[in-house]
């Protein structure tokens, strides 16, 4: 079971931007609301806690719903990627520390919020993913956790933990397998290359494909044609969480190997990784300005 805590629906935020629709029933959430600072655009840990928290709040519980109430939660972004992935620096300082408890603590922070994105928050809420640029590792698995993924032509999309010797641990192949068939999932993985929005298109991975800066548009369009028969969408969330269910325990189980895969890293994986950081960050700070 998650454990994602209730937080008051208030507290302010400084590296992610919310809006919410009049009538309560559309969630938007934009990462890297401070990307204009030339922070590097991945799952850093104290964007990670704003996300949870807003989540969190906006989670119902099976009492405070409504009988046919349908509600959209919209995972985007304000930086120029969606999500380059894990926080490499974090991960590489903790490595070399041997620090497991600290790795799983930010493994855990992961799968929750990936699985409460896969359950729907419970199950009234559609979650829809809008990728506006690239999408990588860590922040591909939050995109695929999602119940829609909507993507602009142009944008990059992959799992590249191969390259340094790990492989994608919040979620990836159990959410992939849902999409498409798990030979192709592996290859996906194990490539480490980023395909293009198109690419994913063509294989399944990616639901709706649109021209960019029509990516918005796309989705605001989505959720009207769901609430159209909202009836019909609760019921299909009810039926994707038997038929297609991926447990909170397969996926803390998995993280768990992917803990013990990244303390068993050598010195030239750690390499590789200080130089993805290197580049994450000169990308970031030419974004900014």
């Amino acid at each position: 079971m998650s454990t994602i805590e209730k937080l008051p629906v208030n507290r302010p935020y400084t590296t992610i931007r919310t809006e919410d629709s009049a009538d309560g029933a559309a969630h938007w959430l934009f990462m890297h609301a401070d990307a204009s600072t030339g922070i590097r655009p991945c799952c850093r840990k104290d964007m990670l806690d704003e996300m949870w928290s807003y989540m969190s709040a906006v989670t119902r519980g099976p009492a405070s719903r409504h009988d046919g109430r349908l509600r959209h939660f919209v995972l985007a972004s304000d930086a120029t990627a969606y999500n380059l992935g894990g926080d490499l620096d974090l991960f590489t300082r903790l490595i070399r520390e041997g620090n497991r408890d600290r790795l799983l603590a930010y493994a855990q922070r992961c799968v929750e919020g990936v699985h409460h994105l896969h359950t729907g928050f419970g199950g009234d809420v559609r979650s829809i993913a809008l990728i506006q640029g690239d999408a990588l590792g860590g922040g591909l698995e939050m995109a695929l956790a999602c119940h829609t993924i909507v993507a602009e032509e142009g944008a990059g999309m992959g799992l590249p933990e191969v390259l340094f010797g790990l492989f994608p641990g919040m979620g990836a192949y159990s959410f992939l397998c849902r999409r498409v068939a798990p030979q192709l999932a592996e290859k996906i993985i194990l490539d480490g290359r980023i395909y293009s929005a198109e690419e994913m298109h063509a294989m399944g991975v990616v639901d709706v494909l649109v021209r960019k800066g029509e990516g918005r548009q796309a989705v605001e369009d989505l959720i009207r044609q769901h609430q159209r028969i909202p009836q019909s969408y609760l019921a299909m969330n009810a039926a994707r969480n038997l038929a297609q269910a991926v447990s909170y325990d397969e996926l803390l189980e998995i993280t768990k190997v992917w803990v013990d895969s990244a303390l068993a890293l050598g010195d030239r994986s750690l390499r590789t990784m200080d130089r993805l950081i290197k580049a994450q960050t000169r990308r970031a700070g030419l974004d900014a300005a």
